[in-house]
């Protein structure tokens, strides 16, 4: 229940990085109820990468998180979005980012939303 959840939380915070940025576009949808599936399965797929493969470029990377006080995980945030769209740009939907500026304004929108709404669940906060 929790992971799906996880996912609406991202797929909401997606779509509104891509209503919010001209240069991040969901591709491929003909309807209202595909954009919304195709929404949810990229959430999925950036869920699946940021599970996966950012710990590992996190691990890696403590030594730019210590030089930059933090600051180096908007640029983490983004290569895990911009990875998301590679992985999907082998299918006719998904997501398509313009440049590396558009994916950190959108990790950044995404990652906010996605707190600000982690916070509204009850479990979020115990």
């Amino acid at each position: 229940m929790a992971f799906a959840i996880r996912i609406l939380i991202n797929g909401v915070a997606i779509w509104l990085a891509t209503v919010l940025l001209s240069g991040l576009d969901v591709v491929g949808y003909d309807s209202d109820w595909e954009h919304v599936a195709i929404i949810l399965l990229i959430a999925l797929v950036f869920g699946i990468v940021n599970a996966v493969v950012k710990p590992i470029v996190a691990f890696l990377s403590i030594p730019l998180y210590i030089l930059t006080l933090g600051l180096f995980t908007l640029v983490v945030n983004a290569l895990m979005l911009m990875l998301t769209a590679w992985v999907t740009e082998f299918t006719d939907w998904g997501l398509r980012i313009d440049d590396f500026w558009t994916a950190v304004l959108g990790a950044l929108i995404i990652s906010l939303v996605s707190f600000f709404l982690s916070l509204l669940l009850p479990d979020a906060r115990d």
